[in-house]
């Protein structure tokens, strides 16, 4: 039932319509088992700030919690998640297959360089913007045989409603076409 407390949320957050949000919780109300816990706050490890302009999702304690973790609090924060200086395509898979069979100092270094990165976007996230409209726009993209070992192409996807960023995907193809 957490899925349609945060589904609330963001409809009273980001609508405009009080009629229409008291309507669509006594819908919810009378098909489940639900009772109005106020504002989300946290959910799944993700932070849901409130505001007069709508939500800002972000994973602030989170990252937090894993820098604790890793005793990295301290550390100097990356722009970058990987250095630019590598040509890391060809270099993936292998990396994965190595990284989980035979982890070594390299890997370390590469894992520490991500914390370092996660540590300089902590005021990072997504916006969810009040608008007076819900209109779903979806945009799709591929690169045909983009990648240069297998020549398989990735495909990506995103979902807007009401101008807002609501699902994404990258995904390999399988075969090639």
């Amino acid at each position: 039932m957490n899925i349609v407390r945060v589904l609330l949320s963001i409809v009273v957050n980001c609508g405009n319509n009080s009629d229409e949000i008291l309507s669509l919780k006594k819908a919810l109300h009378d098909s489940f088992a639900i009772k109005d816990l106020g504002n989300l706050k946290y959910f799944l490890g993700i932070e849901i700030d409130h505001s007069s302009h709508g939500l800002f999702l972000n994973q602030h304690k989170y990252v937090i919690d894993l820098l604790e973790e890793t005793e990295m609090t301290d550390c100097k924060p990356a722009k970058t998640p990987l250095s630019s200086k590598i040509d890391w395509t060809p270099k993936l898979l292998l990396f994965t297959i190595q990284f989980m069979h035979s982890p070594n100092s390299y890997h370390l270094g590469i894992v520490k360089r991500i914390l370092r990165y996660l540590k300089g976007s902590l005021s990072r996230g997504i916006a969810m913007q009040k608008n007076d409209h819900f209109q779903i726009v979806g945009y799709s993209d591929s690169d045909w045989a983009g990648n240069s070992l297998d020549r398989t192409s990735t495909t990506r996807y995103c979902t807007f409603v009401g101008g807002n960023l609501v699902t994404w995907k990258s995904k390999k193809q399988s075969v090639v076409a």
